[in-house]
């Protein structure tokens, strides 16, 4: 078996990563950087038993250090979420892009030549739509006007007509339509660029909407599930945005955790990048009641409000990865997010 650097490994997917990776047989190097738009407190000095390194991967020394004596990478650390504002971005650039940057040229100069990176479903932007006239379409992004009317899906843009949402696969245009959705795919460019030119392998997870045990609470970077988890402990209604119609598809993280496992194993040459995705869609008005229902809390607020960046569908084929890496989630989002609902979140 191999002995894996995994980054963000004390993060809400990292930790689980790991505990996928040693029951699999693998050893594991533990880096994060204890970021507090992911940890609030001190992060755990181990996971699974495995010391935790504190260090930043823009610190090109720790990286070199961290790589000794590895055989592959899974590089989990990243700033997630649409963030507060603006003022952001630098970080997110910071973190996400140069981190990867520096963290790539030191598995260059020690000769490490596997990566499974963590990306994001984020870097299509909106999902995929068709037209009855005009066929496969992809729409423009959302005009602000439309949105404070509520007129939430997008149109036709040669007719203006009613689309109806498709499944996008990985060779589908990508973007991107946020900073953090920018970043990740930056990410997957620089490890492209990498694997070209030192002939490296680079297996790019297209997480979709990840939920599950350990999901960081009440932060602006937290997941959605998260966020409904939060408000129903305090006795609130979970707020949903628009009208509670926009399709995710939520994949449990045991599931995502495994799907690094079958990435490691698969190696293939090259850049090559996957869904991590359920395959049953459903949408954010039914994962909060579905919560709602399952804490005895109260029903569902659709506020009508939005956020600039969002995008209306998103959900994808999983076809790729059940081919090529022999994963398929095992969890069906119904009962995943049931569970979910009394378990324990990351304070």
């Amino acid at each position: 078996m191999t002995r894996v650097l995994v980054t963000g490994a004390a993060g809400f997917i990292g930790g689980h990563v790991v505990d996928a990776l040693l029951a699999a047989g693998h050893e594991v190097t533990a880096l994060d950087a204890g970021h507090p738009a992911a940890h609030r407190g001190t992060p755990p000095a181990t996971v699974a038993g495995v010391p935790v390194r504190t260090a930043d991967l823009r610190d090109a020394a720790a990286v070199r250090d961290a790589l000794t004596g590895v055989g592959a990478v899974v590089h989990q650390a990243a700033m997630v979420g649409l963030g507060v504002d603006l003022d952001d971005l630098p970080e997110y650039v910071g973190c996400n892009d140069l981190g990867t940057a520096v963290l790539l040229a030191q598995m260059a100069r020690a000769g490490v030549r596997r990566m499974v990176l963590a990306s994001s479903m984020v870097v299509y932007g909106e999902g995929g739509y068709a037209c009855a006239d005009h066929g496969p379409v992809r729409p423009p992004p959302r005009r602000t006007a439309d949105l404070a009317a509520g007129r939430f899906e997008p149109a036709c843009p040669g007719c203006a007509a009613p689309l109806t949402p498709t499944l996008v696969d990985e060779d589908d245009r990508l973007e991107p339509r946020s900073v953090y959705a920018a970043t990740k795919l930056a990410q997957e460019n620089l490890c492209a660029a990498w694997a070209e030119a030192c002939a490296g392998t680079v297996a790019a997870l297209r997480y979709h909407n990840v939920y599950g045990p350990g999901m960081p609470r009440d932060t602006p970077y937290s997941g959605v599930a998260a966020i409904f988890r939060s408000a129903l402990a305090a006795g609130r209604a979970p707020r949903v945005f628009e009208d509670g119609g926009q399709r995710r598809d939520f994949v449990h993280v045991g599931d995502v955790a495994n799907a690094n496992v079958a990435a490691l194993a698969a190696g293939r040459p090259g850049f090559r990048a996957y869904n991590v995705a359920s395959g049953s869609p459903t949408t954010i008005g039914a994962v909060a009641a579905t919560l709602a229902r399952a804490t005895g809390g109260p029903p569902p607020e659709v506020t009508g409000e939005f956020r600039a960046g969002d995008v209306r569908h998103v959900v994808a084929s999983p076809a790729r990865a059940a081919a090529e890496l022999g994963f398929r989630a095992a969890v069906e989002p119904g009962t995943g997010l049931t569970g979910f609902a009394t378990a324990p979140l990351r304070p």
